[in-house]
């Protein structure tokens, strides 16, 4: 019998799994790669991403495991918050773009208005989300959950013309919902995100970001296995059998523990045994598309995006563009050429764009990009689209009545992964640790006296 069984290779699984990495244990990933939905891949100095990128920095979980595995992250210096609509491309000042884009004063008085209400809110979101002493996790988690929690970020700012919505949609659906789906305070939170960098997730991992997922899994060596699909989880009084698929074969083992590293819907499906209230709670996340892309270019020379991490894009296919080579201009002496960039459609843009082929996906990209900036595609040597069905959890109205069961005190099979805060990478790592963790202490207390209950 193992020890512990991870299931699923994303940055949660290797996480609990690296906490794990001292005892009898297996992960098990269903598809041929780890990372999850952080996937990228090194070209040169450069790297093409198309999930998860943004780390929390020193002091997070993140920063710990980046630490003891031995990965380089540094922060990024380029602008969170540039925008790119109606013909202008701004970085600078965020309150002076509604009157630097050509639009009507009424749309101006709109955003004006809205803008004031979101201020202040995110002020207030920014108290709320700051740790205090000694405080559990759970604690402030929940306290997140339970900001702006009973409306949408739509009825939070009221009705909004065509031009204001524009202003604020691509701040609040960068997870896969749009703002008649998200929270208020979820959505209050993406603008504290974009508007301080040192609130949340800053950094960039040198290489990629599923180069830390990999370098884990390196050191875990024949403890991972790849194609390894997990079809069934039943939770027993005294042990956990797993059973997976692989090269054809069904193959069925037996764990002590277990750690669910999958999305709550697969998690919910496969698992067997579970308390009900968490199941019923598993039941209940709600998840989105998304679509993204990732582009190499080859120019030479400075160009504008150069000192700018992050785009708004209204009105586009895509919300937001990232210039992924900013980590890199901001460690050159000399500008190298070439740049890669990601685009990234969550929600309803998600929705128009998963069904149709790669290659239309690629076009519609590329057309948009070409008229922000002009010429720009004529530099692209390579180009690749990545589809997320139910990629991402979002926030809802009504999600923080859900937390209390999700945090609940496990029997064998625990459960970790991004769906289970606000933190994206920095709640699955930490998700995943604690996980470990807990079954560290579980496995030495087995040692010395077996459990033999099966109480919740």
């Amino acid at each position: 019998m193992k020890d512990a069984i991870v299931v699923g290779g994303g940055i949660a699984g290797m996480s609990a799994a690296w906490r794990l990495r001292h005892s009898d244990m297996l992960v098990l990933e269903g598809s041929n790669r780890i990372g999850g939905r952080l996937r990228s891949e090194r070209r040169g100095q450069y790297w093409l991403n198309w999930g998860g990128h943004v780390f929390a920095g020193e002091g997070s979980f993140a920063d710990k495991l980046l630490r003891e595995v031995g990965v380089d992250a540094l922060n990024l210096q380029g602008s969170f918050s540039a925008l790119a609509f109606k013909g202008k491309v701004l970085n600078g000042n965020v309150n002076l773009y509604p009157f630097m884009v050509p639009i009507s004063w009424g749309a101006r008085m709109e955003i004006a208005k809205a803008g004031l209400k979101v201020m202040n809110a995110v002020r207030k979101y920014a108290k709320v989300c700051k740790p205090r002493p000694g405080e559990d996790y759970r604690v402030r988690q929940q306290r997140i959950y339970d900001f702006m929690a009973d409306q949408t970020f739509s009825e939070f700012t009221g009705s909004l013309g065509e031009e204001a919505d524009a202003f604020f949609r691509p701040t609040v659906s960068r997870s896969s919902g749009d703002p008649e789906e998200i929270s208020a305070g979820a959505g209050v939170g993406y603008f504290l995100l974009v508007w301080d960098k040192g609130a949340g997730l800053a950094r960039n991992i040198v290489g990629g970001a599923a180069t830390l997922p990999q370098a884990v899994a390196h050191k875990l060596g024949d403890k991972v296995r790849l194609g390894a699909e997990v079809v069934e989880v039943v939770q027993h009084p005294d042990h956990v059998e797993v059973t997976w698929l692989q090269d054809g074969k069904e193959v069925t083992e037996k764990a002590r523990y277990v750690v669910m590293t999958t999305p709550a819907t697969i998690t919910q499906r496969v698992t067997k045994n579970l308390d009900p209230i968490v199941y019923d709670a598993l039941g209940k996340i709600q998840y989105g598309h998304y679509v993204s892309a990732a582009f190499l270019t080859n120019e030479t020379g400075r160009r504008p995006w150069d000192d700018v991490y992050a785009y708004c894009t209204p009105k586009r296919s895509f919300n937001i563009l990232f210039n992924q080579s900013n980590l890199v201009r901001s460690m050159e002496s000399e500008r190298q050429p070439g740049s890669s960039f990601m685009v990234f459609s969550p929600a309803s843009l998600a929705r128009q764009l998963i069904d149709l082929p790669e290659e239309k996906v690629l076009e519609i990209y590329r057309k948009d990009i070409e008229d922000i900036f002009p010429g720009w595609g004529s530099t692209v040597v390579e180009q690749s689209v990545q589809k997320f069905h139910n990629g991402l959890a979002y926030c809802f109205p009504g999600r923080n009545k859900l937390q209390p069961a999700l945090m609940r005190s496990p029997h064998r099979v625990y459960l970790a992964g991004d769906y289970l805060g606000s933190w994206y990478t920095e709640t699955a790592i930490q998700t995943g640790f604690i996980a470990g963790e807990d079954i560290n202490s579980k496995l030495y207390t087995d040692g010395l006296q077996p459990a033999n209950d099966f109480s919740y």
